[in-house]
């Protein structure tokens, strides 16, 4: 079993003919994810790296079977490509987009709330099941397959993160970027439940940033199902001063309770391994599930 995307995930890339959407793409195919399909509007029935291109995402479900859709497309219309996903039948939506207006993803996010879909992202790396499929842009080599799964608002960090599991002679099960954009479809709670539930993960990196409270939510959702994997946490922004963004759109400290310390606290408090840096990421990994195994 694997979390969101698999050997067998049929995905389409939204805004293949483009120079993001063709490199990513080129990089997906080249790992092994089964890279059906594209979507351009008013380039349907070209070829573009071997693959058809769509006019819509509806052609390509009905003509390729495309069931997880990525998104490379300009932020003005970034809210549209997930709507017309989730319109669709896609299943999994990766909005890889950035700097998607906050006004259009509310109305996305409303939109897509009472459909059967997933939505990872905006402004994330995207999902990668090692050894399976690699949905985003994450280096593909980084991930080894394993039995952690990591959660991260950081692309970076994700990327370290599985670095540090492989190292540590762990791999990694499926790795989550949820997207360090204020408004998001997928919470790092969401996210947590999904490996939680998944019987190939035995652990869980949870790796959040300052602004926001979905690592607290999170935190308290684990203590009260009993804490029944163990989950190392790491914040980044330790540094950041209070009101200023910090890299992502998200990433502000708003109040008392968006500061890292504060998230830190409560990480503690809830029974999350937490870390003063990412380089010790493996180790304390490697200690929590010692204390599981034994």
């Amino acid at each position: 079993m694997s979390v969101l995307v698999n050997k067998d995930s049929k995905v389409v890339v939204q805004g293949i003919t483009g120079k993001e959407g063709t490199f990513h793409a080129e990089q997906m195919i080249a790992y092994g994810t089964n890279v059906v399909g594209g979507v351009t509007p008013g380039k349907g029935g070209q070829t573009h790296l071997d693959r058809p291109v769509f006019n819509t995402v509806a052609d390509a479900v009905k003509e390729a079977g495309a069931n997880v859709s990525i998104i490379f497309v300009p932020p003005a219309f970034g809210a549209d490509a997930i709507m017309e996903a989730t319109d669709a039948g896609i299943e999994v939506i990766v909005c890889i987009t950035e700097g998607i207006p906050v006004k259009d993803m509310t109305y996305a996010r409303d939109y897509i709330s009472t459909r059967n879909c997933r939505l990872v992202g905006p402004n994330c790396p995207g999902v990668i099941t090692p050894g399976e499929a690699k949905v985003g842009i994450m280096p593909g080599f980084v991930f080894k397959s394993g039995r952690i799964g990591i959660v991260s608002k950081s692309g970076t960090l994700t990327y370290e993160a599985a670095d540090q599991v492989v190292k540590a002679g762990l791999g990694v099960s499926t790795a989550i970027g949820i997207g360090g954009d204020p408004i998001i479809g997928t919470s790092t709670k969401d996210a947590v439940e999904l490996l939680m539930n998944d019987p190939d993960t035995d652990g869980i990196v949870m790796i959040g940033e300052i602004g926001g409270n979905y690592e607290a939510v999170a935190s308290k959702w684990i203590q009260a199902q009993g804490n029944p994997k163990p989950v190392v946490g790491f914040i980044a922004g330790q540094t950041a001063p209070k009101g200023k963004r910090m890299g992502h759109a998200g990433a502000i400290i708003g109040g008392a309770d968006d500061t890292a310390e504060a998230k830190k606290a409560i990480m503690n408090a809830c029974g999350i391994s937490v870390v003063e840096s990412p380089a010790d990421i493996g180790k304390t990994m490697v200690a929590a599930m010692k204390g599981v195994e034994a």
